[in-house]
């Protein structure tokens, strides 16, 4: 009866496109779970994500689970998500894309979850970091240890979605470092982020990881900006 009050007065709201959800939704609603454009990257191993870093880092596999287009359902889910304190969204996206990442043969191998890092000001600023309740659901539903220590971000920056392709690369290479001990060694690791733009956050993750002896990198992320 409490929960029906609450519903009443605070009625919940798909996240994508502001509707009332039915009772039987829950966070995103039917027409949007419709409509949102999915890459489909998990039956193709060769796909635009994992070319994207063709000469760059070497990858296992990389994937993405929605496109990314401005003003479109998926950059208002990452937005509610990343500015608006709706962790629920992470989890949502985590649980979906965990029954699709459970078929790929190469992520059988993965160890464990690494989150792109947020500097610690940063974090103190949001409350949290976006790809926490994501990456806690992969590795719920995957069965893999979530390690959000390894990765460190010794840089603060601003937001990278108002930099230009120039201010999101430049000296990016410098901004992350890693914190590991001998059990690390080998180990294959699933490096995760909200959305995949130039590569380059990604690319500096990798490169950071991969100063471990024997370290493997893989790359899954929510969403992939499509040009």
């Amino acid at each position: 009866m409490f929960e029906s009050l609450i519903n009443l007065f605070f009625p919940k709201v798909c996240s994508g496109c502001s509707s009332f959800l039915l009772t039987n939704e829950n966070v995103i609603c039917t027409v949007c779970r419709h409509d949102i454009p999915l890459t489909n990257h998990h039956l193709n191993a060769e796909n635009e994500a994992f070319k994207k870093f063709y000469g760059r880092i070497p990858v296992i596999h990389t994937s993405a689970l929605f496109y990314f287009h401005k003003k479109g359902i998926v950059q208002e889910l990452i937005h509610n998500l990343k500015y608006k304190g709706h962790e629920e969204i992470g989890t949502i996206l985590g649980e979906w894309y965990a029954e699709d990442l459970k078929s790929i043969e190469l992520l059988q191998s993965v160890d464990e979850i690494i989150p792109v890092p947020l500097h610690s000001r940063k974090l103190k600023e949001r409350g949290y970091n976006q790809v926490t309740a994501f990456g806690k659901a992969l590795s719920f539903n995957l069965n893999l240890t979530y390690n959000d220590s390894l990765l460190l971000r010794n840089v603060y920056s601003k937001t990278q979605s108002k930099k230009n392709l120039l201010g999101r690369t430049e000296g990016i290479a410098t901004v992350f470092d890693v914190s590991f001990t001998e059990k690390d060694h080998n180990k294959h690791f699933l490096v995760i982020d909200d959305v995949i733009t130039t590569g380059a956050t990604l690319e500096a993750c990798s490169r950071a990881i991969l100063k471990i002896p024997g370290a493997k990198i893989s790359v899954v992320c929510m969403a992939m900006a499509q040009s």
